[in-house]
């Protein structure tokens, strides 16, 4: 679980036997690898990995062939160049600055837009069709975006501002523009998207046939809720 305010920044690139390793920008590998132990969660870019190995600047994680379909990763190896949004997981008792993030992706987003104003940049991210893993058909993460509800972008905990059928927008203030990667992002950039997980359990309780079509103010009088 995190919260999905971003401690650092890293490069990653491929290594055997589908593992990966991320060196951390060297101004902040302290705040990550003090936080860090060999089993850990840590989302790199909003994806929940497991650190196997400590470096003396990075670490070393697993990537299944699920996380790979799921995800941008695959893209950031293939480009040296991209810095990827660190943040190690929470712990009882630690700040929740942002909302809840899991670290499991539910679709991709597609940067279509930055407009920069006195107090924020503004990105506008539209919503490709639903990919062939998001089941059942016609799924997809729009379902779960709603006007001033929270949502992960790479990783980072964002209000959603404004939004439609296939599109949303954010906006971002100085500080998260600057310390995460959303500055490195051109127009036509996928990103990884994370729906609230509140959302999510909603969504389950009002599907037909589920226990929550049960419920009745009669049922709520009984349990204490008249």
């Amino acid at each position: 679980m995190f919260t999905g305010l971003i401690q650092s920044r890293g490069k990653i690139r491929g290594l055997a036997d589908d593992r990966v390793e991320i060196l951390i920008d060297p101004a902040k590998v302290k705040i990550i690898l003090t936080d860090l132990e060999i089993g850990d969660s840590i989302a790199v870019d909003g994806v929940c990995l497991t650190a196997e190995k400590l470096l003396g600047q990075g670490f070393v994680a697993a990537v299944s062939p699920e996380t790979w379909q799921r995800s941008t990763l695959s893209q950031n190896v293939s480009n040296s160049t991209r810095w990827v949004n660190l943040e190690t997981s929470l712990r009882a008792g630690g700040k929740i600055g942002g909302h809840f993030v899991t670290g499991h992706v539910d679709g991709w987003g597609q940067l279509a837009e930055v407009q920069q104003s006195a107090a924020a940049w503004e990105l506008k991210f539209t919503l490709p069709p639903p990919q062939s893993w998001q089941q059942p058909p016609g799924a997809g993460i729009a379902k779960y975006i709603v006007d001033k509800g929270s949502i992960a972008v790479n990783g980072i905990s964002l209000t959603v501002a404004n939004c439609g059928a296939d599109w949303f927008t954010v906006a971002v203030i100085p500080h998260t523009y600057a310390e995460t990667n959303l500055n490195g992002l051109t127009v036509g950039d996928l990103v990884n998207l994370e729906g609230d997980i509140l959302s999510k359990y909603v969504e389950k309780l009002l599907r037909p046939g589920s226990q929550a079509e049960d419920i009745s103010l009669d049922f709520l009088a009984t349990h204490g809720y008249g």
